[in-house]
């Protein structure tokens, strides 16, 4: 069975624009915020984040969709890697997973349920968090996610807000896996062919081990690059921290066929819903079609999005590396101008 094509049939639950999920939100009365919520969504940042004691934080955060792989064991693993990114990117540590679980009961080969779960165990062992529960609904589409708790240190929180001029801007993983997927919905590709993107986005962003204490305190922004792309992401932390990025576009990493997937159109509703998005507040008029294309797909399980201290960023990269190879640095952090986001050639 390809989960892809019974995706079309049944209908694609496309992630909403962040223009739409906008629009809704501001029509929405929220209750009032428990004093010990420290993070919330007001930024569009990655994770809630409650304090419990002095000396731990909660963080919670909650990651669906439908399949955008063939195999339901790939899927389920890359839908967990992809839940578990948020709290990687709040610089929390994951303890306990949720299943989130939709899929047509009479039609469909409970084995296809069983391996999309199994997927999903596999990457919570990865990441030492017990998966304790869940929801399931009989539903004419597939759809399967986690909603996570993780923990981390009051005063070693990771937000999209605080990044420094001088900065330096790192990624660490590289762009194109929603022409990727694109392609292999359409047939135009096996997974076999896409195995580099595979490979990327059931890669776990857990960075903390490799950094050590010293080189974690010159982390002072962070996000994960998800459905919203590159140019959306970078755009959501640039505003939330005030300031201005300046963007070297040659130096993103990008997948071996990222651009030969895009020039034969393997395009999703995201490519446009994250150039409208980003139209306003980010000055793209110096850069060619094919780098905008690659700055607006969407991304599943994508990297890190760091600003980091100047004078540690060489090191941050160099061990960075040892471990996600693409990794790069992409960008500076300037005083705020009349854009967020410049990008240059």
């Amino acid at each position: 069975m390809r989960l892809t094509q019974t995706v079309q049939k049944g209908g694609c639950a496309a992630k909403v624009s962040a223009i739409e999920l906008r629009k809704i939100l501001a029509q929405v009365k929220f209750p009032p915020l428990r004093s010990e919520v420290k993070v919330d969504g007001a930024l569009f940042d990655d994770a809630a984040i409650v304090q419990v004691t002095p000396e731990i934080a909660m963080v919670q955060t909650l990651d669906f969709f439908t399949p955008i792989l063939d195999s339901p064991f790939l899927f389920g693993k890359v839908a967990t890697t992809n839940a578990l990114s948020d709290v990687y990117a709040m610089g929390g540590k994951p303890q306990t997973a949720l299943a989130i679980l939709t899929f047509p009961a009479a039609d469909m080969d409970l084995g296809v349920v069983t391996d999309v779960l199994q997927g999903a165990c596999e990457a919570l062992t990865g990441a030492h968090c017990s998966l304790v529960g869940g929801h399931s609904v009989d539903d004419p589409t597939l759809k399967f996610g986690l909603s996570v708790s993780g923990i981390v240190h009051p005063e070693k929180i990771w937000t999209n807000s605080k990044a420094q001029v001088g900065d330096r801007l790192i990624l660490t993983k590289a762009l194109g896996t929603g022409a990727a997927t694109a392609a292999l919905k359409r047939s135009e590709v096996t997974e076999a062919e896409i195995s580099e993107e595979i490979v990327s986005m059931t890669q776990m962003n857990q960075i903390q081990d490799l950094l050590g204490a010293d080189l974690l305190s010159s982390v002072h922004a962070a996000t994960d690059i998800t459905g919203f792309g590159f140019a959306g992401h970078c755009q959501q932390m640039a505003k939330a921290s005030g300031k201005t990025f300046q963007i070297q576009a040659a130096s993103m990493p990008l997948f071996e066929k990222t651009k030969i997937y895009l020039e034969k159109g393997f395009l999703t509703k995201a490519h446009r819903t994250n150039k409208e998005y980003t139209a306003e507040f980010s000055n793209f008029s110096r850069l060619s079609e094919m780098q905008k294309l690659t700055l607006f797909d969407p991304q599943t399980s994508g990297g890190l999005f760091l600003s980091v201290k100047e004078s540690e960023a060489s090191q941050i990269l160099q061990k960075l590396k040892t471990r996600f190879q693409k990794a790069q640095i992409v960008g500076d952090v300037m005083s705020q101008t009349s854009f967020a986001v410049e990008y240059l050639p």
